[in-house]
């Protein structure tokens, strides 16, 4: 295993072992709202803490992006420490709605990127204790067993999941017509409520797609990873390769994820339907002469006079 890697498996694990004791006792977590539908716990804050004390300790040299703390320089300067040579992406927990109903489908997300390109990558479910972990061109792991995208090609046998537009509900509509084109042409949709974990399971072939938009880097930086290096693909929605940045992200088995972004492509809103075009109804009556009727020009017809024929003559 990758030093790095191993070193992300640490504070994944660290920062897990937080969410475990808290999970307890549910009911005495203090919840905060960062906005509408977006929670955010002391335990969250207290697990981030623990991840980045790993990083920190071992690379104090590298700067993190955390969910919680934003994104802060490297501890310490030296040659060749730059904010933005090696970042770590954080989150604590994927899946905080779900963890403060007791609803056991979360985890703990670690990517690194090194000169804007991912590297490490780390999604650990403490509930199921499954680790997917992946280093760029060593291929992708769970449990330390390899894994890859399934095999399916066609549309109507995939699995796919999505996440919903919670943050932009303007989106709401437009999702909507979205989804009903894909349970239209899939075999099935899903919504669990952790992209970190939609990502890993569509990695290890559990799901063929997932599609979501407005997420966070550290909801799509270890994650995609893991696809990339299962043998899928992931992009924008227009293909393009901004999707941690975007957070807009269409993923899966090459033939499915390509048929995926046909489905979801923009379609123009139907044009109404022509009405034909209202006619008055008036009374029957009686239709004029053709020399009376208004504006007709009146037709003369003139009689030439004719001299009578001669009387024969006897």
């Amino acid at each position: 295993m990758h030093p790095m890697l191993n070193t992300a498996v640490k504070a994944a694990r660290k920062g897990a072992a937080v969410l475990n004791r808290a999970s307890l006792d549910l009911d005495r977590i203090r919840v905060a709202t960062k906005g509408r539908r977006d929670f955010v716990t002391e335990v969250d804050r207290a697990a981030e803490d623990a991840i980045v004390g790993v990083l920190r300790t071992a690379y104090p040299d590298h700067a993190v992006l955390a969910e919680e703390s934003g994104l802060t320089a490297p501890a310490r300067t030296g040659k060749g420490a730059r904010e933005g040579e090696f970042v770590w992406i954080v989150d604590p927990l994927d899946g905080t709605t779900n963890y403060i109903h007791g609803f056991p489908q979360y985890a703990v997300s670690i990517g690194l990127r090194h000169r804007g390109v991912l590297t490490q990558a780390v999604v650990y479910d403490p509930t199921r204790n499954e680790l997917f972990t992946a280093t760029r061109g060593a291929g992708a792991f769970l449990n330390d067993r390899r894994i890859r995208v399934s095999t399916r090609t066609r549309m109507t046998e995939a699995l796919i999941a999505t996440g919903f537009p919670f943050r932009d509900i303007d989106r709401l509509q437009a999702y909507l017509g979205e989804m009903g084109r894909v349970i239209e042409e899939s075999a099935g949709v899903r919504r669990a409520g952790a992209a970190a974990l939609d990502l890993a399971y569509v990695a290890c072939g559990r799901l063929d797609a997932f599609w979501e938009h407005g997420l966070k880097p550290w909801d799509v930086a270890a994650g995609s990873l893991l696809i990339t290096e299962a043998g899928g693909i992931v992009s924008t929605f227009e293909g393009g390769e901004d999707y941690v940045d975007s957070g807009h992200v269409v993923c899966g088995t090459p033939k499915i994820h390509a048929a995926l972004l046909k489905l979801l492509k923009p379609r123009p809103a139907p044009l109404p339907a022509a009405q034909p075009p209202a006619v008055a109804l008036q009374a029957p009556s009686t239709p004029p002469a053709p020399e009376e009727a208004q504006g007709a020009p009146r037709r003369v017809t003139r009689v030439r006079k004719s001299t009578p024929p001669a009387a024969a003559k006897e």
